[in-house]
């Protein structure tokens, strides 16, 4: 995996104008039981439902069709009576569950930092778009809830622009317009397409820098601890840590997600889930460039 010249001059030029920034965290594998390849979608997706309904903070989870599962990946918070909670909504079919037990707290993180802020909290650029001759950017939305503008410093001297929408929970993007014309909004993109298993992708943020990964998941439920459920996501192996909220998960000149949230750090290495770019291009009529 790496990032081609053209593509990490202009994160540089994004990072120089606005300060990158994003929310993770990161995971490790554990027990899994046993797959149950003669389950049928419609019991898989049953089984979905009842996790959902069951309402345990701190677990994601996604249907394996192929292997007949249900992958369950719990944080450090969730209780062995919690994942009995789990097996117990799920009834006859509990056998389809497997479980992962990983490090840490799945959470949406904000932080005090130099990146783009917003009241008290900072988040990360994720990708410039565009409508028209209207320029914008996309972040997490968890970030959009919480400020309803944006500026490049902590002391609020040098202002962005407004929150036009964001969206959290359910899914997890925010549009913010810009307002200011003496800042740059280089673009670099050329397509939003769909993630698929096993991509290498990069994600960039302002505390950690650039990673490396894979895409191990798609289509993933979470449910962060202190609540809060997104659909719909991408999950990785790459790491991020907290600050890193909004920021780009790529492919190339490919735009993939936006950084929603996960366990763990850069040193030990983890899960993390992203919101697809493609989702929010959609919700907002809006293209990258």
């Amino acid at each position: 995996m790496r990032r081609t010249p053209r593509t990490t001059r202009r994160f540089r030029l994004l990072a120089a104008a606005l300060g990158l920034l994003t929310a993770t965290a990161v995971a490790a594998p554990g027990a899994a039981a046993a797959p149950s390849p003669s389950a049928q979608p419609e019991q898989l997706a049953a089984v979905s439902d009842a996790i959902l309904n069951a309402e345990v903070d701190g677990t994601a989870w996604y249907v394996d069709e192929a292997a007949g599962r249900v992958v369950v990946t719990a944080d450090s918070t969730v209780s062995p009576t919690a994942i009995a909670r789990l097996m117990s909504a799920a009834g006859p079919n509990a056998s389809t569950i497997a479980v992962h037990h990983v490090p840490g707290v799945f959470a949406p993180l904000v932080a005090a930092g130099d990146a783009i802020y917003g009241g008290q909290y900072r988040c990360s650029l994720g990708f410039n778009v565009r409508s028209g001759s209207t320029y914008y950017f996309l972040t997490a939305g968890h970030c959009g809830n919480v400020a309803p503008d944006w500026y490049t410093d902590a002391y609020h001297t040098t202002r962005i622009g407004p929150t036009i929408s964001s969206t959290f929970p359910g899914h997890d993007y925010a549009l913010v317009r810009y307002d200011n014309g003496a800042l740059s909004h280089p673009g670099g993109f050329t397509s939003a397409p769909n993630a698929y298993v096993g991509e290498a992708v990069l994600r960039t943020g302002s505390t950690t820098g650039t990673h490396g990964g894979t895409v191990t998941a798609l289509n993933v439920t979470v449910r962060y601890s202190g609540g809060g459920t997104v659909r719909g996501l991408i999950q990785t192996n790459v790491c991020a840590e907290q600050g890193d909220s909004g920021g780009p998960l790529y492919d190339g000149t490919k735009a993939l997600g936006l950084t929603s949230g996960g366990s763990g750090d850069c040193t030990s290495g983890g899960t993390t889930f992203y919101q697809p770019a493609n989702a929010a291009l959609s919700a907002y009529r809006v293209s990258v460039y």
